[in-house]
């Protein structure tokens, strides 16, 4: 059983089970960087399409297409993608008409050399912190790309990630894969799992005989979970006690004119039964609504949705469209790497679709199995420990921010948001991290890990965003520290000015970006 491990069996395919394998055979394959030979197989249905709900990534998805191999115009052209600075929340305090408040990409300026907070109170209390000591919530405002023409794939004036089509990027990664890495893909319903006497996997078996032998194998079939949950029944861990949705309404609709400006950010919106998403691509807008079946039926919110969408399009167009409904129990595994068996994606966990942390955490456990890849079984049974300690902590700490956003709501008038303000609903870490920051704003003593998944700076914008009260020690007028927050905030307005003259709108530079690709590469738009 001390064998290297040189095969392994990647089950599912998808945005999770596609950028595993790339990453894998990227770093490990035959063709990697390392050259460790490792052999690649992935099995999926050929009748599961992708769910491909949310959409949206964070700014390390840039790094993950990057290191398989992949151009980034490449990228934006075929998965109709655009650019993600962050998310915009719209009446998530209290619904009033100026409820509105933004989770940018780019941490304040000065955030490492000063007290953001403190200082934004001394000299800009009279401003959203959001744009206290940060561009990037008014460039987004005025549609503005990331980046210009000139600079280089994944290379950013200000941060960003993407939203794209899921379906389509699986595609994409699945041809490099095959085509560039040397993974075997195969397109088969698994019949049976073979095990060896000590409960670790030993082959798949499909249903037209073939047999797949590894000696690692991982989990990337969604909420099937066929390994992890089927085969080694693996409890799952519910947050719906914290978390309190558990469906999803999402429909596709076009744009009303094909020249609409496409959105810097995510846009969240909260109703009083849910909340709803909006992600501008290049050819469409995927939105849907999130809710409790506690206090919604489908009915309800489908009826919610369309009153949305026709803010913006034609009647006849909302009526037109189809919607799908989805249903997922929020929580994730209690043990995520089982024997040889590593569980990503859905399979592993999944809390609900704000601020993209499905892709974040798919991500972050190929990261660190491509760094961390075992030498042999023994060898894998110690890295597992750790994989399972560390993924434990950092679900929880995703469950800590996406509650966040809704534990200090105001909505009074809503029974959906006065059970998320229950504090019987919020887990005790939040507790303690609330009760300390009336007195500290959040700082990276409060998120010790490295690659924690959400920075102190990501708390910071949504508690204040929401009307969060922090005491302020008292500065000096002449203090060092005012001094510097003073030449930061000059500086930012000569960088506002300038970014806004010199960065191109989203479909301006998405479009240039196509068509330059077109004309190298000779591929049809």
């Amino acid at each position: 059983m001390n064998a290297p491990i040189q095969q392994v069996v990647i089950v599912g395919g998808g945005t999770a089970g596609w950028l595993c394998a790339g990453m894998l055979a990227a770093k490990l394959g035959k063709q990697g960087e390392r050259q460790r030979g490792i052999e690649i197989t992935l099995i999926e249905s050929p009748d599961v399409s992708t769910i491909g709900v949310g959409e949206g990534s964070w700014p390390s998805l840039r790094d993950t297409l990057r290191e398989i191999g992949l151009s980034e115009s490449a990228f934006i052209t075929h998965c109709q993608a655009s650019f993600k600075q962050g998310s915009t929340f719209v009446g998530w305090r209290d619904g009033s008409e100026h409820d509105r408040y933004h989770h940018p990409f780019t941490n304040p300026a000065g955030y490492t050399e000063i007290d953001v907070h403190a200082c934004w109170q001394a000299l800009h209390s009279n401003k959203p912190y959001d744009r206290a000591f940060s561009v990037q919530p008014e460039l987004c405002e005025q549609h503005k790309a990331p980046k210009q023409l000139a600079t280089p794939d994944y290379a950013y004036v200000l941060n960003y990630g993407y939203h794209f089509d899921a379906t389509r990027l699986a595609e994409m990664v699945s041809d490099h894969c095959v085509n560039q890495l040397g993974v075997r893909h195969v397109k088969a319903h698994i019949e049976q799992v073979v095990s060896h006497q000590n409960g670790d996997i030993k082959a798949v078996t499909t249903q037209c005989g073939q047999t797949l032998e590894g000696e690692l194998f991982i989990d990337c079939s969604g909420q099937s979970a066929l390994l992890a949950g089927k085969h080694y029944n693996v409890p799952w861990h519910s947050v719906k006690d914290i978390l309190l949705n558990d469906s999803a309404m999402a429909v596709q609709v076009p744009y009303h004119e094909q020249d609409n400006t496409i959105a810097s950010t995510t846009l969240a919106t909260a109703h009083p039964q849910g909340w709803s998403w909006d992600i501008g691509l290049q050819h469409r807008r995927g939105v849907g609504m999130v809710y409790s079946s506690d206090f919604a039926s489908a009915d309800d919110i489908e009826q919610s949705l369309k009153r949305y969408l026709t803010k913006r399009l034609p009647h006849d167009v909302v009526e037109q469209a189809t919607c799908r409904q989805l249903h997922f129990s929020p929580g994730y595994r209690t043990e995520f790497w089982t024997h040889n068996c590593l569980s990503l994606g859905m399979a592993s966990g999944f809390i609900e679709p704000l601020e993209a942390s499905a892709v974040a955490m798919v991500e972050l456990g190929v990261r660190m199995l491509c760094e961390q890849f075992p030498q042999n079984r023994d060898h894998m049974r110690i890295l597992a420990a750790r994989y399972n300690e560390r993924f434990a902590y950092r679900w929880a700490r995703v469950i800590d921010f996406v509650k966040l956003h809704y534990a200090i709501n105001q909505r009074i008038n809503d029974a959906y948001w006065n059970a998320h303000r229950d504090p019987a609903t919020w887990p005790d870490s939040l507790k303690t991290l609330l009760s300390l920051w009336q007195y500290q704003p959040p700082s990276r003593y409060d998120v010790v890990q490295n690659e924690e998944i959400f920075p102190s700076a990501s708390y910071q914008f949504v508690l204040y965003g929401m009307g969060f009260k922090t005491q302020s020690p008292t500065l000096a007028d002449a203090s060092d520290m005012l001094k510097r927050a003073d030449a930061i905030s000059q500086k930012l307005q000569a960088t506002l000015l300038q970014f806004s003259q010199g960065l191109p709108d989203n479909r301006a530079l998405l479009n240039a970006i196509r068509e330059r690709y077109q004309h190298l590469s000779g591929a049809p738009l």
